[in-house]
């Protein structure tokens, strides 16, 4: 019997002196010219933790031990092809300095007051981190 099966994606609230890290996607096809956090897909044989210190190092160059990582936040969420389980993630220290290593996936990297974030945010992204200033665990979107 076929079952269902959900995607499972890792983002990483990186804040630094109460700024977080925000960064502009372009050439992917999916919400280019907005600001995302670092994220991406968990492959097959890959725990969550995995996923998001591999994530961490692809895209911005920072390597990040398993035990300075914290999920804060689960979104169980809708978006018309697809649905996914969202794991938010912050990180108490990493090693090596912050740069854009995908180039052709990402054009600015910048850290934004936490209550001045760009206007031009995906959207679940930017709910992701409000939910993590309320300190709210789980959230539903796009139900």
């Amino acid at each position: 019997m076929d079952r269902f099966k959900v995607v499972v994606i890792v983002h990483l609230i990186l804040i630094d002196d109460g700024k977080i890290l925000l960064q502009r996607r372009c050439n992917t096809g999916y919400e280019d010219g907005n600001y995302s956090i670092v994220a991406g897909h968990v492959d097959g044989n890959e725990s969550v933790v995995k996923a998001m210190q591999r994530e961490a190092f692809e895209e911005v160059g920072i390597k990040i031990k398993e035990e300075d990582l914290e999920i804060v936040h689960v979104m169980n969420k809708k978006e018309p092809d697809r649905e996914s389980i969202d794991y938010f993630f912050t990180c108490k220290n990493y090693d090596g300095n912050i740069s854009i290593m995908e180039k052709d996936k990402c054009d600015e990297l910048k850290f934004y007051k936490l209550d001045e974030l760009s206007e031009n945010m995906i959207p679940y992204v930017r709910k992701g981190i409000e939910y993590y200033i309320e300190n709210k665990q789980f959230s539903i979107y796009g139900w």
